[in-house]
């Protein structure tokens, strides 16, 4: 069992950095570095994939918070305010709502190909992502149900809820799996299989670890996630993902 713990924050005169948000922003850098490489590997300018890092990240933290607070918890839009605090409340794939949004817009007005660069964005996003669900581990935001299986966390009582106790950390399981999918694409990458269909491949894997994982997420602490008919919003989301990586894996040609 792991022992619940909070890295401290660092005060930096009137600035505050926190475990997540470092991990987070250490999450962008290591993808946009690995992105611009694996550009230029396979012979593209790498310098439109760097410049749409920027583009990428401020579109996914507005698309994150208002999924975050318009799916998973619209109770707080009895304070119109929260609507605006885009610092408070961030859904990970309304993150990756934001980054598709932000890439149809950038490569278009580029005039640039997005599925020329579509591998690069795989090997990437794997990494890069489970960097930043290591920050979501590490503050413990989304709790599981009770259990006792070796990789649980033992939350202490009234984080979460009175009794504290043994729970899954989904943010630790996020973060292994896509761990372990950007070692199977950087794999069949370097075996040179489903060139120009890994993001598809990613998508359908990400998408069925996520479906299953979020069947783990507690319901019964002090700030649940909302379900519809049963399901989180991010479910409803690994549909989307299935039908983009079916889609592609049928009609983009190797």
């Amino acid at each position: 069992m792991i022992p619940y713990f909070e890295p401290p924050s660092i005060h930096l005169g009137p600035f505050t950095l926190q475990a997540f948000g470092l991990l987070a922003a250490l999450g962008v850098y290591v993808a946009a570095r690995i992105g611009a490489r694996e550009s230029a590997r396979r012979g593209l300018d790498p310098q439109p994939f760097s410049d749409f890092a920027v583009w990428g990240v401020l579109s996914g933290v507005i698309f994150g918070h208002l999924v975050h607070i318009l799916m998973y918890h619209p109770e707080e839009l009895s304070d119109w305010r929260k609507a605006i605090f885009f610092w408070e409340g961030l859904s990970s794939f309304g993150g990756l709502l934001g980054g598709i949004v932000a890439a149809m817009v950038f490569f278009g007005r580029r005039r640039v190909a997005f599925d020329d660069y579509a591998d690069a964005f795989a090997l990437a996003l794997a990494p890069g992502w489970g960097i930043a669900r290591i920050g979501c581990f590490v503050i413990h935001d989304h709790p599981g149900v009770r259990t006792h299986f070796p990789l649980a966390v033992n939350f202490p009582p009234g984080v979460f809820d009175p009794l504290g106790g043994p729970r899954h950390d989904l943010g630790l399981y996020d973060a292994l799996v896509l761990f372990a999918f950007a070692g199977v694409l950087f794999a069949l990458d370097r075996r040179g299989v489903l060139r120009g269909r890994l993001l598809a491949l990613l998508a359908l894997l990400y998408g069925t670890s996520r479906f299953l994982l979020d069947f783990l997420r507690a319901s019964d602490v002090s700030y649940p996630d909302a379900r519809y008919l049963g399901l989180t919003p991010a479910q409803y989301f690994c549909f989307a993902l299935w039908a983009y990586g079916l889609w592609k894996l049928k009609t983009v040609k190797r």
